[in-house]
């Protein structure tokens, strides 16, 4: 089976990372239900946006948009923004994941996800000195001026030096 990661391998030969994932994901079908498209992604991966439509795609009973749409919508980019951010020598993964909803929505939503070159660097160093920790990521749902809020997702995201986690693995497979 041809994983997305090893799609992005190949097709990173012929554009650039940012670019395949902005493309990758709004072609890939798993994201395509969310009916959300990716707006932007920067070449250094700090920033990310997406648009949410309001459509009969996602319109719920009472004719507004349903939470699985918005939760859906904002769900991969913590840990799959991170695992670009800080390459191949740490492990990442979703760990917990909670939505607020503040007031229904029937406009198109808005969402922007953003690390710094600070952040960054202290996620490697305390991966580096730590082994393992975890991080919490908050994105929220928002008209396009941003002056209403919608919803916000928290997404608690596990981070671990790769050597570690591996020695991990190795340790709990002896055990059982």
């Amino acid at each position: 089976m041809i994983t997305y990661q090893k799609l992005a391998k190949l097709a990173s030969k012929f554009m650039s990372k940012s670019t395949l994932m902005k493309h990758g994901f709004n072609l890939s079908p798993m994201y395509r239900r969310t009916s959300a498209k990716v707006t932007y992604i920067s070449k250094d991966f700090l920033k990310i946006t997406i648009k949410l439509p309001f459509s009969y795609k996602n319109a719920n009973y009472v004719n507004t948009i349903f939470g699985g749409s918005m939760f859906s919508a904002v769900d991969p980019f913590p840990m799959t923004q991170l695992m670009n951010l800080i390459g191949d020598d740490y492990v990442v993964w979703d760990k917990a994941a909670e939505i607020f909803f503040r007031r229904p929505a029937k406009e198109d939503l808005y969402a922007e996800f953003t690390y710094t070159h600070e952040e960054v660097a202290e996620i490697k160093q305390k991966a580096n000195d730590n082994n393992e920790f975890e991080i919490v990521k908050s994105t929220q749902l928002t008209n396009k001026d941003k002056s209403i809020i919608f919803c916000e997702v928290r997404k608690r995201v596990y981070i671990a030096n790769k050597t570690f986690f591996k020695n991990k693995l190795a340790k709990k497979k002896l055990k059982n």
